[in-house]
């Protein structure tokens, strides 16, 4: 037997003299097995070893319940809406991305600019909920393909007028047939009444965050 074994054995062999000594305690109740009968906190003589972070969970756990006050974050609305907005949107991705390689930046640009000859480049972050660093990077990733095209306005050249060149308004037309389908596709989970009930609570909602 080596030195390792000699030590595994020794532990051993007194930690079964410890649990024979708790047997013939008379404080031990052999029908209800609790963790004082136990070193190391457990109710089957093995030690519980705890995480510090499982213990710090416990611990908020029980300041919560003290103070009455617990957030489930699966039932809090702000994080849903989030979250289904988030599903929703890798699901149009797969249109815009996919089959036509543009990213989410560039396909909301896109969209904009679709509907309209030409628009001012300080116009579309509003119209897309894009800041002005997206915005630009946006334009020119579209430009560099030949889907978009920038030129000075012409009463103040610091500003710049967008509009889609015949590429880009041939490809536009080309995505929004996909783009519709996906939307009748993701709303098709709901019944007629509930789509009208689901854009006047968006439309109230939007307007009370304006």
């Amino acid at each position: 037997m080596d030195l390792l074994d000699f030590h595994g054995v020794r532990s051993l062999d007194l930690r079964l003299r410890n649990w024979y000594q708790m047997l013939l305690s008379p404080e031990f109740d052999m029908d209800q097995p609790s963790r004082k009968n136990f070193p190391g906190g457990s109710t089957d003589g093995t030690r519980v070893m705890r995480h510090p972070s499982v213990a710090r969970g416990n611990a908020a756990k029980a300041t919560a319940a003290q103070d009455g006050v617990e957030l489930d974050l699966q039932r809090y609305f702000p994080y849903r809406l989030a979250r289904l907005a988030e599903q929703v949107s890798l699901a149009v991705a797969e249109v815009y991305s996919e089959r036509f390689a543009l990213t989410r930046q560039e396909w909301r640009v896109l969209a904009i600019l679709g509907m309209r000859s030409a628009i001012a480049t300080k116009e579309i972050g509003p119209l897309t909920t894009l800041d002005k660093m997206q915005v630009s990077r946006a334009v020119q990733g579209l430009e560099s393909r030949g889907i978009a095209s920038r030129k000075h306005y012409p009463d103040d050249r610091r500003e710049l007028i967008v509009a889609l060149t015949p590429a880009g308004r041939a490809l536009y037309r080309k995505i929004v047939p996909y783009a519709l389908a996906r939307e009748t596709k993701l709303l098709g989970a709901l019944t007629a009444e509930e789509v009208v009930v689901l854009d006047r609570v968006m439309r109230k909602l939007s307007a009370a965050l304006a």
